[in-house]
């Protein structure tokens, strides 16, 4: 019983997908007659994506220096979370190097439906650089087209917040205020997303027929792949490097637990309790555990990463853009790293990441609905890998701090 409340929305959002893929099918074309209801449910979550950033970022910020994070060992769990996430984001690179999601699928059909993009023409690597991190605008910050801008502005304002002590308090009660207020409307509107996606969907389908499903199944199969690599041999390899074969006994003597509590209840931080007890158990200090659990529930997520490779790879491939080593192949590594962090950043998030691919690589918005399905159907196994890497990036912590417990070798 627990479990279907657990999942219940997302059930309820495969559900709406799989009816509206459904009816796409059946109905072909005519089935455009539901795309304003998609583009209703796509407008209200684009208007709160701008505030949701803002105000994640910033007070995340500030709590942070609150909490006097700034040390050796934050030090270690920002070298530890970036370790992780570029192996992640490489391994699941390398791997849609012999497996392209799209492959044997017919892409013009998907080109000729799918909404133009923009692309940067004409302008040097440098040019490209400065325009992907500032705006020349203050207002133009306010944008879903320019995420990254606005994630600086927002760390660089928690930051001023923080250091401005008495005088920031007003504004740090504003942003912790305001964040619980913009993740309600959030919630409220995702109400519709069963509905909305279905129809975004429906229309999709009805256009371009089942080419875009072998898609999203390959995407799937693909993820699953990566997910049992990183679950089983990632770890593994991280562990041992920790505490050598006796930590590698230990660790998987106490993942189980933890790793079914994030299947059932598909929830990071609904995990937290018990990922700081387990990772007790196996021998990281308390005080470790504590602080490091739930940052990383916050800033830490591999399995987006990889996530953030297949969504990128996806919609370039689609566009027929170079997806090898010698075209965007570092640049998608470090986007996605950039999706990972901001999808952990901010909670219940939306689809947040998909609008910051389409930002960075000049695609229209409206493609982050295409994006948001992988999201969707691979939330299970990224739910698996995101919450179980804060234990191990606990115990990692923890041997670089030199404050591991002595029978965790």
């Amino acid at each position: 019983m627990n479990i279907f409340k657990n999942y219940a929305f997302t059930i309820c959002l495969i559900t709406g997908i799989v009816i509206g893929g459904i009816c796409g099918l059946v109905f072909g074309d005519k089935a455009s007659v539901v795309k304003p209801i998609g583009d209703l449910f796509l407008n209200m979550m684009f208007v709160m994506i701008v505030p949701l950033v803002f105000l994640s970022v910033s007070s995340a910020i500030y709590n942070m220096k609150k909490m006097n994070m700034i040390g050796k060992i934050l030090g270690n769990v920002v070298l530890v979370f970036l370790g992780s996430a570029i192996i992640a984001a490489a391994t699941a690179y390398i791997l849609t190097l012999f497996y392209n999601p799209l492959t044997n699928v017919d892409k013009s059909l998907l080109l000729a439906h799918l909404p133009a993009h923009a692309e940067l023409k004409g302008l040097t690597g440098g040019e490209i650089f400065v325009n992907t991190f500032t705006v020349p605008d203050f207002l133009q910050l306010f944008t879903k087209s320019n995420l990254l801008p606005l994630i600086l502005f927002s760390v660089l304002f928690g930051l001023a917040t923080a250091y401005s002590k008495e005088h920031g308090k007003v504004i740090s009660d504003l942003l912790n205020a305001g964040m619980a207020i913009t993740l309600r409307m959030m919630r409220i509107i995702m109400f519709m997303a069963p509905i909305g996606l279905g129809c975004y969907f429906a229309d999709t389908i009805g256009v371009v027929g089942g080419q875009i499903l072998n898609g999203y199944l390959n995407a799937f199969l693909l993820y699953l792949v990566l997910a049992g690599f990183c679950y089983f041999i990632l770890n593994t390899i991280y562990v041992w490097l920790a505490g050598g074969s006796k930590g590698v006994k230990t660790f998987w003597k106490h993942i189980l637990t933890p790793s079914l509590t994030a299947i059932a209840t598909s929830s990071s931080a609904a995990c937290i309790p018990i990922n700081i007890e387990t990772a007790e158990k196996i021998g990281v200090p308390r005080s470790i555990a504590e602080t490091v659990i739930p940052l990383g529930t916050n800033m830490h997520k591999d399995g987006s990463v990889m996530g953030g490779v297949i969504k990128i790879v996806f919609i370039l491939t689609i566009f027929g853009q170079n997806t090898q080593p010698s075209g965007n192949g570092l640049f998608i590594i470090a986007v996605a790293i950039l999706v990972g962090a901001v999808m952990g950043a901010i909670p219940s998030g939306g689809m947040t990441g998909e609008l910051l691919i389409c930002s960075v690589f000049g695609f229209s918005p409206q493609l982050a609905g295409t994006l948001m399905v992988i999201s969707t159907i691979i939330d299970i196994p990224a739910t698996l890998l995101n919450s179980t890497g804060n234990i191990v990036s606990s115990i990692l912590v923890a041997k670089l701090s030199g404050k591991k417990k002595s029978y965790f070798k």
